[in-house]
């Protein structure tokens, strides 16, 4: 019984961070060994590969963590780069970075959410379906506050979950009468609305028309009703996702070439 408690931690730790397994393991291995308690060795331990030994050996096998601490370029919250799901391609971080920089001059920060794990292609990471190569990650829309007034402010405590302009997304009810059950279920990834906002067009489309600047923007998905309420209808490197995915109104998907 023991033996299968840990061998359930081992997959849920694997699943939603790649590495979490493995330092669960070498856990156990000095827990065993030193006579410590497991919850005093495995955050130290997940800390230090966190924030030292990961990220390091993550660039020999072509991964960078994105940036945590900076205004420009930063996730929606620590949840990202605790779980390990901040690590991209360099030519994506260089196009994000650059991105950023562009887009702070009009006081627009970009903020991700899920990228890639640090390690293997081809590794799923869960519940995206093409999250493995590290060309691919989410970023928020912009948003208005209660006053109408730009703000770097999310709805979400995820940044998934909260649809812009949901009454004219004409795609969402066809896709579920398909069978695909999918299509809405990140409303159900939310952690919860924490600020009432107004989806933001300017700064959105904005944000949306840097990142179609850069030659290495292979495709953008957002919701169609979003590509035409955007005036972005003849951007043939936005698309539409498909109905095996989930919506894209409360997310950009960008992926490099």
């Amino acid at each position: 019984m023991k033996l299968l408690v840990h061998l359930i931690i081992i997959f849920l730790l694997t699943v939603l961070t790649q590495v979490g397994g493995v330092i669960w393991i070498i856990t156990w291995i000095l827990s065993s060994k030193f006579k410590k308690k497991k919850r005093f060795i495995f955050p130290i331990l997940y800390l230090i590969c966190n924030l030292l030994i990961v990220p390091p050996i993550a660039k020999q096998f072509g991964r960078e963590q994105l940036p945590v601490f900076d205004k420009k370029l930063k996730p929606r919250n620590f949840i990202y780069p605790l779980l390990f799901r901040n690590y991209v391609n360099p030519k994506l971080k260089t196009e994000l970075e650059d991105s950023a920089h562009v887009l702070f001059k009009s006081k627009i920060s970009i903020t991700y959410l899920d990228a890639n794990f640090p390690f293997i292609n081809g590794f799923p990471l869960l519940p995206h379906l093409s999250h493995s190569d590290g060309k691919k990650i989410d970023l928020c829309f912009m948003y208005l506050d209660k006053n109408l007034k730009s703000t770097n402010k999310k709805p979400s405590v995820s940044g998934y979950g909260i649809y812009a302009n949901s009454e004219s997304n004409f795609t969402s009810k066809p896709c579920l009468e398909k069978g695909y059950w999918q299509y809405d279920f990140s409303k159900y990834l939310s952690l919860g609305k924490i600020h009432d906002l107004t989806f933001d067009k300017k700064k959105t489309k904005q944000l949306i028309n840097q990142l179609l600047e850069k030659p290495s923007t292979g495709k953008i998905f957002i919701e169609p009703h979003l590509k035409k309420s955007l005036g972005l209808i003849e951007e043939n490197k936005i698309r539409f996702h498909g109905c095996q995915a989930v919506r894209h109104d409360d997310h950009i998907h960008l992926q490099i070439k």
